[in-house]
């Protein structure tokens, strides 16, 4: 794993909201509003660009923790940009504090937390 980031370097991930990051249960739409498990999915993918950068070849990253706490919304069609902040890099655990803003007003905030695993060790955890 290759340690080219520091605490505060950001990146950021951009995206228009779909259909299918609306909350829906079931096949049943609740609300044409950007859900909070899409929003989880994409907290994620935010801090997984960090790792698409530092992991080798014979390693890749799980997930150890997430957290989001909700404050806007989001509607069907707006663009929400992610940002990403490294808060730290503590041997192969990166934690990350993520914000989602749309149109300037903060619709969300959390953290993410990723572990640097070996393949063949993510194989054998994950193949019993």
């Amino acid at each position: 794993m290759k340690t080219i980031f520091k605490p505060g370097d950001k990146k950021q991930y951009r995206l228009r909201v779909t259909e299918a990051d609306c909350a829906a249960f079931h096949g049943q739409l609740v609300h044409p509003v950007y859900a909070t498990f899409a929003l989880a999915r994409d907290f994620e993918w935010s801090s997984r660009l960090f790792f698409l950068e530092m992991k080798d070849a014979d390693e890749e990253g799980v997930g150890t923790m997430l957290s989001i706490e909700h404050k806007s919304v989001a509607r069907l069609g707006e663009e929400v940009l992610i940002t990403a902040t490294v808060e730290s890099l503590t041997g192969t655990e990166l934690i990350c504090t993520i914000e989602a803003t749309c149109q300037g007003r903060l619709i969300a905030t959390g953290k993410t937390g990723q572990k640097m695993l070996k393949r063949e060790k993510l194989n054998r955890i994950m193949n019993g």
